[in-house]
């Protein structure tokens, strides 16, 4: 009698992985409000201030800077604040070094715990956009290419950064204080609530070279063209992006730890 050994594809795992952390994310009610209303509250919140301020030549208004600062809020703190919890959940929950233990391989387990949580914020993205669109009378996506380019490339960071963000983090309670570096980073700094054109000019050449800052930039070329828009931005932008990614990756390849800290 022959036995019949059957092993999973890389991407059945990573599935089966994102639906097990899919109903953990669901029975977590703070994340998922979180992750749900804190976005739709920024844009609701923005739009009003941002009606006085003069954009200049950049091409944006208050209603394209309101959705793309409202796509930058739901990448931090959708993914990136979010991972940081999670990985951090796993990791003290032994989870982690179970899962190790069998045929996944570590990219599949931390891409797999990610899986829901950029979906989920991929599709609030989506939810952003039709409602500016339907509600704010925006013009549809100048580049629409570089608009998905920012938004794929976003998450890929913003997870290896988390990933990072957890040897800081000892445990989920502490995952509040650890994060609010480099989201204040993002928000203030990555044009999320004011053009950097409104920044100081020394600050604002700081600010460009920041982690999000060029993943933003392509979101914003792609939803209202300009400057940003132009060949060599676009280089820039992209090439910033994925130097950023490469190093966050690295980092957290190097430094990720997944037994419990004591």
């Amino acid at each position: 009698m022959s036995t019949t050994t059957i092993r999973s594809t890389g991407t059945g795992r990573i599935r089966a992985l994102g639906r097990a952390e899919l109903t953990l994310l669901w029975r977590n009610r703070v994340a998922m409000a979180t992750a749900l209303l804190l976005p739709l509250a920024m844009v609701l919140g923005l739009r009003p201030a941002l009606s006085k301020v003069d954009f200049k030549g950049s091409g944006l208004n208050p209603d394209s800077m309101s959705i793309s600062g409202g796509i930058g809020f739901v990448l931090a703190f959708a993914v990136y604040y979010n991972l940081v919890t999670a990985y951090v959940a796993r990791r003290e929950e032994l989870v982690l070094k179970r899962l190790r233990t069998g045929e996944a391989t570590d990219l599949e387990i931390l891409a797999g715990t990610a899986l829901p949580t950029v979906a989920l914020a991929l599709a609030q993205c989506a939810v952003l956009l039709a409602a500016g669109a339907l509600l704010l009378t925006m013009d549809p996506p100048h580049r629409p290419d570089l608009l998905l380019a920012g938004l794929l490339l976003a998450p890929v960071l913003l997870a290896a950064l988390a990933a990072g963000s957890t040897v800081f983090t000892r445990t989920v309670e502490l995952a509040q204080f650890t994060t609010a570096p480099l989201l204040l980073v993002i928000v203030l700094g990555s044009g999320l609530i004011l053009p950097l054109d409104e920044l100081p000019r020394q600050l604002a050449e700081v600010c460009r070279y920041l982690p999000m800052t060029p993943v933003m930039d392509l979101i914003r070329a792609g939803l209202v063209g300009g400057p940003g828009a132009r060949a060599g931005q676009v280089l820039e932008s992209l090439g910033l992006a994925l130097a950023w990614t490469v190093v966050a990756v690295l980092a957290a390849q190097r430094w990720f730890r997944w037994e419990p800290r004591r």
